[in-house]
């Protein structure tokens, strides 16, 4: 089965494959650090310790060897920025997106560039039909990011619990299909949105559902 990159760069920052052992301590304080930032839309956030930081790196480690979900950190080189991940979906061909960021991290472009570079990395797979984001009704300020990378809203479903306390317990779903091949029959390369340097810094506060906290 073919899988993503275990780095993808981004620029200034890059998303990474998680470490199971030398990530637990920056994993857990980036959680510790956005705890307030993610309550409203992440009920996981609460209780949340370092023994669970260590199970959740240890089933990005199984999970990415199955090829079920791919889950990324996002680095700077100096600090962890956030995470983002691709899962696979309930219909074979389609699989879903999600991200947080350190509050320090909002506003700055970071999600739409993060998204944009996960895109196209996950084109490059034969198997992915098409890409999803889905995000609490309430939440409105996470429809930007699908927006502006050409997502479309295509249904709304029935959030999976448990609940988050903000939220009205219904899913927008924003789906990308698949680039079309060249003239050629040719895949497109790299064929899914770009975002330049800067784009998108504002509306980024929201968060999309990810799929058990991140794991």
């Amino acid at each position: 089965m073919d899988r993503p990159n275990q780095t993808i760069e981004c620029g200034d920052f890059v998303l990474r494959r998680w470490r199971a052992e030398s990530d637990v301590a920056p994993a857990f304080r980036l959680i510790e650090e956005s705890r307030e930032h993610l309550r409203p839309w992440m009920p996981w956030v609460d209780g949340y310790g370092e023994d669970d930081t260590r199970d959740f790196l240890a089933k990005s480690e199984s999970r990415w060897a199955s090829g079920e979900v791919f889950n990324y950190a996002v680095d700077d080189g100096a600090t962890l920025l956030g995470m983002c991940q691709a899962y696979r979906g309930p219909v074979p061909g389609g699989w879903r997106m999600g991200y947080w960021l350190h509050p320090a991290a909002v506003g700055r472009g970071i999600a739409t560039r993060a998204t944009a570079a996960l895109v196209a990395e996950m084109f490059r797979l034969p198997d992915v039909t098409y890409l999803e984001i889905t995000h609490d009704v309430a939440n409105a300020a996470s429809a930007a990011v699908p927006r502006r990378l050409g997502f479309a809203e295509v249904g709304r479903e029935p959030a999976e619990p448990p609940a988050a306390p903000a939220g009205c317990g219904i899913d927008v779903v924003w789906r990308l299909p698949r680039p079309a091949p060249t003239a050629d029959g040719a895949p497109v390369p790299a064929a899914a949105p770009r975002c330049p340097e800067g784009a998108g810094r504002a509306g980024e506060v929201g968060v999309p559902r990810l799929r058990e906290g991140g794991a």
